[in-house]
């Protein structure tokens, strides 16, 4: 290794022996290890962080400079704490002191560490978790924070991280956007000082930033090369990162629930659990982070993450609340002739006395109405049955329309402040979930359309609205600041009871789009959908971020309409299937809304679809070419055996004279030979792949060489199939 890098990181497995194990904890996956030290004084320190040694007993041979594995405020420490705690006696100092730690596996792989601090004079304990996933490269942290004391203490401050790094330069890329412009990058060198990226919102944490990054050490992030850590936080909740450069050139990130307005008092023997940050270091650039993060997720992070999933038909786009029975009967078997999978009924299929025929009313009354759907969702759910389709609804449990029959019931339900105005948000107020009588209604609000309706195989989960004129009609004044945490906590909490009830059923992530991508929801829910804008070019841009940290598999991108509804761009059919099939194909364009050969495409690009779904869904990601670069981009997908591949290449802006940047694959094995073919051609076109079409290539010439093939038009896609073989 030619240069060290440090990282305030965790413990997963104690070196053995006398002296050498009261003093020093580590922890390794497959290709990393991460050192502490415990001082003379009992202080724990972060030593190393980098590429697995051998023998890991060499790093306590030299006298390597430690920081602060967790630091607290108080005493000789200047800068951002990680733990701020007012004691019981007023006392705004903590003192950490090394008390414990213990190391468990837990079986396949995943070892798990608690190194258990505890203050110098008070009765305060501090954990610090760890649970290491080994063939991931994978490692998430937590720290619970436990008052001992007679007394009510309060934490200001809570990471769930503290983590620690030195190079000789640092450069941060950040994922940032609003509602249909979703997970755009940014990167940028730190300067001395401190960069703070936070959410204030409550949910939807992610609207205009993302608590997710990319840290490259020494240079800017690459994609194949250089040492660059990954992180994102398990929170739907508001968020900080911090990122502070002293002056002697150290970096510190503070990462976790942001502690801005959400002071927490914790009774005698209460205790508080942060939630987690998931973290990967790669010194082989930023595209491991991703690849080693989709396999976590596929195994760990997403509900069901390697299941089957299903190409569905969203009636959203053609109806919006304008829907009957005979009309979405007759969606419903265009759906089937076509090959879909699965149809959603989305939002406007419930209330009766405030009826859903616009975004103005009827949220939280959740029975259906009887007007639109006289025979209810059975009749619609026996329909898609007859016709071999799967079912799905939308609902957005966590809101309410002040034209609601529960509003009128429920007035004292909802967060707002005291003697101020309403603050709508499309229409509809949030829900506060710091109640607990909140919390049993959301529940049994999907629980019962479940349940009374069975056969119900997919659920779109929105959330379209953050928390404004923050405050709770359930809490004590006192507790008025716990909301920003309780309510967040509570979310997860009813997630987690209806998805252990009903296991088989495939939930959506959806929060107005990008707003709920997070591995503390996503754990129940086996699909997200990344944004509400479905203009083929934005979701060039929007999935490309997404995909740094967040997989195919779960990564929902339909076809809309052109015109599209949100941006009014037009593009051609081709490069809106292509662009939405390298994700986890669905459809909102109507089939009744297509030309004949029009028609005739589509079907054919859905059962195309099908025959590389499971490279695209279940196969590692390899970025090519970036959107942000130049006007072309590709990435591509590689069954984990290395026997199939699908190569994506798109041109967002025409050129004149034609763009031949040569495409160089990856995770191709370089001595076995891969014959290509073009997929997704519209019919009787002329390809520019012609050239290598039906022919094979080894590896190592289509990695080295590359592909070379010119692409002109704005709007031009070409999908490459690869085959091994034999």
């Amino acid at each position: 290794m030619n240069r060290t890098s440090w990282l305030a990181l965790p413990a997963a497995l104690l070196l053995a022996g006398g002296l050498s194990a009261q003093r020093y904890i580590t922890v390794t996956t497959e290709h990393t290890c991460l050192a502490f030290r415990v001082t003379d004084k009992q202080a724990l320190e972060q030593i190393y962080f980098g590429g697995r040694l051998a023998d890991a007993k060499e790093l306590e041979r030299a006298a390597l400079p430690g920081s602060s594995a967790y630091t607290a405020f108080g005493g000789e420490h200047t800068f951002e704490a990680a733990l701020r705690v007012v004691q019981g006696d007023g006392n705004t100092s903590t003192e950490l002191r090394y008390a414990a730690s213990r190391t468990e596996s837990k079986g396949d792989g995943v070892v798990q560490t608690v190194i258990s601090l505890r203050d110098a004079h008070y009765a305060l304990e501090v954990d610090l978790c760890y649970t290491a996933y080994q063939a991931e490269d994978v490692i998430e942290q937590r720290v619970e924070v436990r008052n001992r004391q007679p007394e009510s203490i309060t934490l200001h401050n809570f990471a769930s991280a503290d983590l620690s790094f030195s190079a000789p330069a640092y450069y941060v890329t950040q994922f940032h956007g609003n509602w249909a412009d979703e997970m755009n990058l940014r990167e940028q060198r730190l300067t001395p000082g401190i960069k703070v990226i936070d959410s204030k919102l409550g949910v939807r944490s992610h609207q205009f930033a993302h608590p997710c990054f990319l840290l490259s050490l020494g240079q800017p992030a690459r994609e194949d090369e250089g040492e660059v850590v990954g992180a994102t936080l398990a929170w739907p909740g508001s968020f900080q990162l911090c990122f502070e450069v002293d002056p002697t050139n150290l970096l510190r990130v503070l990462a976790g629930a942001n502690p801005y307005a959400s002071s927490y008092a914790l009774a005698a023997g209460e205790s508080f659990q942060t939630p987690a940050l998931l973290y990967s270091y790669s010194r082989e650039g930023a595209g491991a982070i991703s690849r080693r993060f989709h396999r976590w997720a596929r195994r760990y992070g997403l509900k069901n993450g390697s299941g089957e999933r299903y190409v569905l038909l969203n009636n959203w786009e053609a109806t919006y609340f304008d829907f009957d029975e005979e009309k979405l009967t007759k969606i419903i078997d265009d759906a089937a002739k076509m090959g879909f999978e699965l149809f959603l009924l989305d939002d406007g299929w419930f209330g009766n006395k405030h009826p859903r025929n616009s975004d103005s009313a009827g949220l939280g009354d959740w029975q259906t109405n009887a007007k639109k759907l006289p025979r209810g969702l059975p009749y619609l759910i026996s329909e898609c049955k007859k016709r071999g389709l799967k079912f799905g609804i939308w609902v957005e449990p966590e809101m309410v329309n002040p034209q609601s029959e529960l509003y009128e019931q429920h007035p004292d339900w909802i967060i707002t402040q005291p003697h101020r105005e309403l603050s709508l948000s499309r229409n509809q107020l949030l829900l506060d979930l710091s109640n607990p009588a909140v919390q049993e209604f959301v529940y049994k609000a999907i629980d019962n359309i479940l349940a009374g309706n069975p056969g119900i195989d997919y659920v779109k989960w929105d959330c379209n609205r953050y928390v404004t004129n923050g405050g709770s009609q359930h809490l004590p004044p006192e507790k008025q600041s716990h909301l920003w945490v309780d309510n967040a906590r509570a979310v997860l909490g009813v997630m987690e009871k209806v998805s252990a009830k009903y296991p088989q059923v495939c939930f959506m992530a959806c929060s107005g789009g990008g707003g709920r991508l997070d591995y503390g929801s996503l754990k129940f829910f086996s699909e997200y959908w990344i944004s509400d804008n479905g203009d083929p070019l934005q979701r060039i841009f929007t999935q490309w971020g997404g995909g740094y940290f967040f997989p195919a598999v779960g990564m929902a991108s339909h076809v809309s309409a052109s015109p599209a509804h949100i941006s009014g761009r037009s593009t051609p059919l081709k490069f809106r299937f292509d662009v939405a099939m390298s994700a986890k194909l669905g459809m909102d364009l109507q089939p009744a809304q297509l030309s004949a050969a029009d028609y005739a495409f589509s079907k054919n690009a859905i059962a195309t679809y099908k025959e590389i779904r499971p490279v695209v869904l279940y196969g590692d990601l390899y970025r090519l070419l970036s959107p942000y670069e130049g006007n072309r981009t590709a990435l591509m997908y590689v069954s984990e055996d290395r026997l199939s591949a699908v190569l994506f290449s798109f041109l967002v802006r025409k050129e004149v004279y034609g763009n031949r940047q040569a495409l160089l694959l990856k995770g191709l094995q370089p001595d076995k030979r891969y014959r290509l073919k073009e997929i997704n051609r519209e019919s009787g076109g002329w390809s520019r792949f012609a050239e290598y079409e039906g022919k094979s290539f080894s590896g190592e010439y289509l990695m080295t060489v590359g592909l070379r093939f010119a692409m002109y038009n704005e709007y031009e896609s070409v999908v490459v199939q690869l085959q091994r073989e034999e």
